[in-house]
């Protein structure tokens, strides 16, 4: 079966979509699917940022091909990327089943007219997000809901499944009203991390002598980074030796980051990092972590949770989207309301000040929670779908 996969970006783009399409394109080509990659040349979207000319736009694999088509985009707040040439593509290729990612992307309007065209079913895993999670501020959430409430049932409805990765997503969905095709539940794997190069390597790289907590996501205006600002000020006062690392790519609020941090005086206790790609290095840095915490808006799952637990290190996170589902509030961490800064600060100040019951939390989530989830699990599902969407 010659099967398509389209999304927005791909690596070496950083996020969560991207690299749920990098798992489990090799995987369904070690058993025997062909798989085309449909993406963009895009780095990332916040800023708006190309890959460099050395990355190849169209890369043969090893289960098939990356094609990285040219994109453009309407300006500003009414940032919406558009593929150049991706209709075209599919109708070149003739792949037997399209598979699409992220609710609410023009590719997702593409694969429903050629689907139309050709009578060639698509499957959309949504990766939905809210409207009042998503990024760019109250006009494109005003744009969002009329997408929401005039454009997407037909869409969505022509899909011969939909794929969403907790119960949590599913019932976001249904309560726009759409008329769904099937559902099907399939959660995402952990995609494990290569062991350090050495112990403290990360630490030696960083430049950090003390004990630090760590956030590891896009600098993004709905990773909660500001409350996060204020709910870590007390433990960095009361704890002189305390340091908040930043890991991530900027999403659009450094600039924010950088001037609350100035208000707050904690110029030198909260240090921005940006995005690290050596996974080892990022490995040790979970490892070396007091705690690691996601203080979201909302998070479709939270995959930096995984990664996080998989080292033993305990998470504090918000009761959000699919978060809920793996880290059971008291057994692998901490769940607070997001927004809520003395809720997020008193969590931060219970692991940090009770490392007996940090050990315990990160021991709980390495042993008994990471390994409920394998990519390898995740193939075995599409797997079946694929083969009942297309009656085989």
């Amino acid at each position: 079966m010659k099967v398509a996969q389209l999304s927005t970006r791909y690596p070496p783009g950083p996020g969560g979509v991207e690299r749920h399409v990098a798992e489990i394109a090799p995987r369904l080509g070690a058993r025997g699917f062909a798989v085309d990659v449909y993406t963009s040349d895009l780095l990332r979207e916040y800023p708006w940022e190309r890959l460099p000319p050395s990355v190849p736009r169209e890369e043969a694999t090893s289960f098939g091909h990356v094609h990285r088509l040219p994109v453009v985009s309407l300006p500003g707040p009414f940032h919406y990327p558009f593929f150049r040439g991706l209709g075209a593509a599919l109708a070149r290729d003739r792949p037997d089943l399209v598979h699409v990612h992220t609710f609410g992307t023009h590719h997702v309007a593409v694969a429903r007219r050629y689907g139309r065209r050709t009578r060639t079913p698509f499957v959309l895993t949504a990766h939905f997000h809210p409207i009042w999670s998503i990024e760019g501020g109250w006009i494109r959430h005003r744009i969002r809901g009329f997408y929401d409430r005039r454009l997407a049932d037909p869409i969505v409805r022509d899909a011969a499944r939909v794929i969403v990765q907790t119960h949590e997503e599913e019932r976001l969905l249904r309560l726009l009203g759409l008329r769904l095709p099937p559902v099907a539940i399939i959660p995402p794997g952990y995609s494990p991390l290569p062991p350090p190069p050495a112990a403290g390597a990360f630490r030696a790289a960083a430049r950090i002598d003390g004990p630090y907590l760590l956030f590891v996501g896009r600098l993004a205006s709905n990773k909660g980074l500001l409350p996060l600002l204020e709910a870590f000020a007390p433990l960095a006062r009361d704890d002189p030796a305390a340091t908040l690392l930043l890991v991530g790519a900027d999403g659009g609020m450094r600039a924010a980051v950088e001037g609350r941090r100035r208000a707050l005086g904690l110029h030198d206790r909260v240090r921005i990092l940006g995005h690290l790609a050596d996974d080892a290095l990022l490995a040790d840095a979970y490892r070396g972590a007091r705690l690691v915490v996601l203080p979201s808006d909302y998070e479709a799952f939270g995959l930096v949770l995984l990664e996080a637990l998989a080292q033993g290190t305990p998470v504090v996170a918000s009761r959000v989207g699919g978060i809920p589902e793996f880290v059971e509030d008291g057994r692998a961490g901490l769940l607070v309301p997001p927004g809520d800064v003395p809720a997020l600060a008193a969590a931060l100040r219970r692991l940090w000040d009770d490392p007996a019951l940090a050990r315990r939390l990160g021991a709980f989530g390495r042993d008994e929670v990471v390994p409920r989830y394998s990519w390898e699990q995740v193939v075995d599902r599409l797997v079946d779908v694929y083969h009942e969407v297309r009656g085989t």
